[in-house]
């Protein structure tokens, strides 16, 4: 029997294996390998991975897993049928979720109650004989004895140890290779992984580090070359892959059912769309929507998947049942069924639906909807999730936290002893989030010599470890929920958030495995609508939701016209901003194509501009055919959706419906050009086919090719739009009530608090300080005293200052404090809340300056006041504070370090005569074109775009206004320091 490789680590071991799951398949599938096991250490976090990668090599991939007991040796664990798999993954679920995030406790008699329809190979030494025989006893031939070289110059005794522990317990012997890498070149960053899981050095490694490259994947030859004593027990290695023939196509996903109301799930679907209907179309639905109701009913039916968007309504129905303000998004949210069921409120008729788009016969899968929710409450959605469907059954995907640049050289510099200035300043060389490694000029920038052995290894070390799995995180939002047991598909674990369990796979692994996933998003613009809508009723009397606001407002879009956009949802960026007033949004499709236009996608396939040409009867309108007409007409003849691109290919191209997705999935993913090339060919032969010539249908390809990466659905930037909008008009018609459920929400968007208030007083909003007498927590609205509202700040922007005392200042207050004693007596604060609440000028009610009330709080009794004690009335004053007093300048800095902003003068008219001659922001647009000019101002934002190609986008403000200033890639690197870190 051929040798199969039964014991191998990969880097889902995580700090332990040395290569990633590819890499081992590839390998094995070289040396010649019959199969090939990765036993991570009380996980099957990687077997996904590794099974497609065998699936696309050819290789005969075993599930497997190492358990590590707590009173016992290791164990080597395979399924050999799906009802096994399903047992030793409820076996793991026991062991994570008795214990912390991150760690399993398994015990010998867990083993035995779980490990029916397993096979064991016992793999450790300690305690070997009376775990064996417990073993033997309850799963008699399913038990091997391992064998595997350390190239100690022990393995010869160890070989005959393992050989009489198999003859005493009655076990067959068995060889594995127990590696660790791929290649023995892994050797030294398999060191550094050691190093950086132990937290030491490479120099007091010691012991600790491998004594050799060995623990590598091998040969059969060189197998058996290492047994030659033990033949057989090379072979068995063959015959127990042999027997274990689960694989991971046989998982089965189902949906849950509980949603039906004692109706046939299609039945119930059927009849909420009907009622849906009549409420968004009370004098009928157009036959355009009843012909799109009938088709898609007609693929749910065929797809069995009335299910899915049963349990999307029930989680949104729950929302709206408790006032959470949610958004469905994703190509089968805009689908005319959820606009029914009210998942989403951006109608199917605003875009040009292409069904298949999220769902196709050819490809069983589950279709696509995102629902964003309030970010503050989006947990009270989760916990009901979790209490309908019991954790054995709902679970949040899991994220792999994967080594970045950064990280890279900041755990590698450590365990490679560098000295933490050293890594401080190659770390600083990074930008954002990035996977490029860090080039030998990096460091001499940096002030290091890459020349140097030790740092020379490190940057080396560094470009390895990058995209290596560091831990296991939870997804954003993505559920996975099952009909029957989630934990017999996939290991359950405890989350680093309490009452938060998460599955070992991520969405690409369950996308893998054909498992659905729901998206249940926080998205902070919801929280900041939802509390503007409740102001208004609050202070207006006005009651709006998103489906009410008053539509095609020519006050909002002039307002976009001239990108007053600060705080507004999506397009609030400096290139959006640049981008509004060339195109101009006049209605809710303009803002559609505003949400998907600046993004990486068409910016690189060169869309923007043509697009705009066009738009402003600069360039004509033209169609490659009249059969693409009514495919690009609504973009004037420029592709921007990912829904046109399929179009394009089924028209021009001749392809199905299904085979546009698949070409749409692989231009989306754009991590295999060898799959994008498969389809190619088939693109241009069929555009041919159609008499579209070679040119036409070679430029078509790459067009679709350089967007799709990153290109936007039509179906999201309708969703995005609609926020856009409302986020517009609150901003537009009520700026005092959005500044104040914007501060409410915080934090979000690009921009500061400083920047928030700065731009709400300039659109005429009375703004107010903190105060112990009139604020609470949130910021709220008061009357101006002239028929209008301010908005006072809240003791929420105080760094520092907990919620629950903000809460007590408010409760306690009654008709007023009057004095700092009494807020102390009161509302029972701690000193160091009335030093935080005195440090942001709260007090300032009571004619006390910063410095004043800080001298009061001092002089106060214990940390806190004495339970019984009666109010006086009068403050206890410690006498006069003898501190002098504090110039504009030191007030101003002080504000910024208590609350993040200020209301008295913007820094930059304190620092102006400092600063020499310079440009006012306000004054930038009537600056003559090709005029020098030098401007400052505070950094509030840095952007470096990954289409643009290395260049900067830095914003500045000053007391009047904002500039944007672009870096170019020389300068950058000639001043990299300063824009690096100047401002910060």
């Amino acid at each position: 029997m051929s040798y199969a490789e039964l014991a191998v680590t990969s880097n889902f071991t995580f700090l332990t294996g040395a290569s990633h799951a590819e890499e081992l398949v590839v390998r094995a599938r070289e040396l010649g390998l019959a199969g090939l096991a990765i036993t991570d250490r009380n996980t099957f976090a990687g077997i996904v991975r590794g099974h497609a990668a065998a699936k696309e090599s050819g290789l005969r991939f075993i599930v497997g897993v190492r358990l590590v007991l707590t009173d016992g040796p290791d164990l080597l664990a395979y399924p050999m049928n799906r009802a096994g798999y399903g047992r030793l993954c409820r076996l793991l679920t026991t062991g994570k979720r008795r214990t912390a995030k991150g760690r399993c406790e398994l015990t010998l008699a867990d083993v035995l109650a779980w490990g029916e329809d397993c096979l064991f190979i016992l793999a450790g030494e300690e305690n070997a004989a009376p775990a064996g025989r417990a073993l033997r006893e309850a799963f008699g031939e399913r038990l091997y004895i391992g064998m595997a070289p350390r190239y100690d110059g022990e393995d010869k005794a160890r070989f005959a140890a393992r050989a009489a522990l198999a003859e005493e317990i009655g076990a067959p012997l068995v060889a594995t290779g127990d590696a660790l890498m791929h290649a023995s070149a892994r050797r030294a960053l398999a060191d550094i992984l050691t190093c950086i899981r132990e937290k030491t050095t490479i120099d007091r490694l010691g012991r600790r580090a491998l004594p050799n490259g060995e623990r590598r994947l091998r040969s059969e030859f060189e197998m058996r070359r290492l047994f030659r004593d033990y033949p057989d027990a090379v072979s068995r290695a063959g015959e127990i892959a042999a027997l274990c023939r689960f694989s991971l196509d046989e998982l089965r996903y189902e949906y849950p059912d509980e949603v039906t109301d004692g109706l046939a799930p299609l039945d119930r679907l059927r009849q909420l769309t009907e009622a849906g209907l009549k409420r968004r179309y009370p004098e009928g639905e157009p036959l355009k929507v009843r012909a799109l109701v009938e088709k898609e009913f007609s693929l749910i039916e065929q797809l069995d998947y009335a299910r899915y968007f049963l349990t999307v309504h029930d989680i949104v129905d729950f929302a709206r049942s408790r006032n959470i303000l949610c958004q469905g998004r994703g190509s089968a949210a805009n689908s005319v069924v959820c606009y029914a069921l009210g998942i989403t409120e951006a109608s199917p008729e605003t875009i040009s639906m292409v069904f298949e788009r999220f769902i196709s016969a050819a490809r069983n899968e589950p279709p696509d909807i995102d629902v964003d929710f309030e970010h503050e409450r989006r947990e009270e959605v989760i916990q009901h999730i979790y209490d309908k469907y019991g954790r054995h059954r709902a679970g949040i995907c899991s994220t792999v936290i994967h080594f970045r640049s950064r990280a890279a050289i900041r755990e590698v510099g450590k365990a490679m002893g560098l000295s933490d200035d050293a890594v401080a300043a190659l770390s600083s060389q990074v930008w954002g989030i990035s996977n490029a490694g860090i080039a030998g000029e990096r460091a001499r920038d940096a002030g290091l010599d890459p020349g140097e052995e030790r740092l020379r290894q490190t940057l080396a070390l560094t470009k390895e470890i990058i995209g290596f799995p560091r831990h296991l995180s939870q997804h954003v939002g993505g559920f996975v929920i099952t009909r029957g047991r989630l934990d017999e598909l996939c290991p359950v674990e405890n989350a680093a958030m309490d009452e938060r369990t998460i599955i070992e796979w991520d969405k690409d692994d369950i996308d893998t495995v054909g498992m659905l996933k729901i998206d249940v998003l926080a998205l902070g613009m919801l929280s900041c609508i939802r509390k503007a809508f409740d102001l208004l009723q609050l202070w207006k009397g006005e009651r709006y939701t998103l489906a009410t606001l008053p539509q095609d407002d020519p006050a909002v879009y002039d307002m976009l016209c001239v990108a007053d956009t600060l705080g507004v949802f999506q397009v609030e960026s400096r290139a959006q901003m640049n981008f509004l007033p060339r195109m101009r949004p006049r209605t809710f499709y303009d803002l559609v194509i505003e949400v998907a236009i600046i993004r990486p996608g068409p910016i690189q396939g060169d869309m923007v501009h043509p697009y705009i040409k066009r738009r402003r009867g600069e360039a004509p309108v033209v169609y490659p055919s009249e059969a693409l007409r009514p495919v690009l007409e609504k973009t004037l003849g420029v592709p921007l959706f990912q829904e046109q691109a399929m179009q394009i290919a089924i028209v021009a191209a001749g392809f199905t419906a299904s085979e546009a997705d698949q070409l749409r999935r692989a231009l989306g993913s754009f991590r295999g050009p060898g799959s994008v090339e498969a389809f190619r060919g088939r693109f241009i032969a069929g555009c041919l086919a159609n008499g579209y010539d070679r040119d036409f249908a070679e430029a078509c390809f790459r067009q679709l090719e350089g967007f799709s990466g990153y290109g936007f659905p039509e179906s999201h930037a309708a969703s995005f739009a609609l926020l856009v909008y409302a986020s517009s008009w609150l901003k537009c018609h009520h700026p005092e009530v959005f500044c104040a459920a914007l501060l409410n929400s915080q934090p979000m968007g690009f921009y500061a608090p400083a920047q928030i208030v700065r731009d709400a007083r300039a659109h005429g909003v009375t703004v107010r300080p903190v105060c112990a007498e009139h604020s609470y927590w949130d910021c709220v609205l008061e009357p101006a005293g002239d028929g209008t509202l301010a908005v006072r700040l809240g003791f929420r922007l105080i760094k520092g200052l907990s919620e629950e005392d903000g809460h007590w200042i408010a409760a306690a207050r009654g008709n007023g404090y009057r004095s700092i004693e009494a807020v102390w007596r009161r509302a029972g604060l701690a000193r160091a809340a009335l030093a935080r609440l005195a440090g942001a000028d709260a007090f300032a009610e009571y004619g006390l300056s910063r410095r004043d009330a800080l001298w009061a709080v001092k002089g106060l009794g214990g940390e806190r006041p004495l339970p019984l004690f009666r109010e006086t009335g009068e403050g206890m004053v410690a006498g006069a504070s003898p501190l002098p007093v504090m110039s504009d300048r030191e007030e101003v800095f002080e504000d910024y370090v208590a609350t993040r902003l200020t209301l008295r003068a913007h820094p930059v008219c304190l620092l102006r005569p400092d600063l020499g001659a310079f440009a006012a922001a306000g004054s930038l647009r009537d600056a003559p074109d090709g005029a020098r000019l030098t401007v400052a101002g505070l950094v509030i934002t840095r952007q470096r775009p990954g289409t643009a190609s290395g260049v900067i986008f830095l914003t500045l403000e000053d007391d009047t206004g904002v500039s944007n200033i672009v870096v170019w890639p020389k300068t950058f690197e000639a001043n990299r320091k300063s824009v690096m870190a100047g401002g910060s």
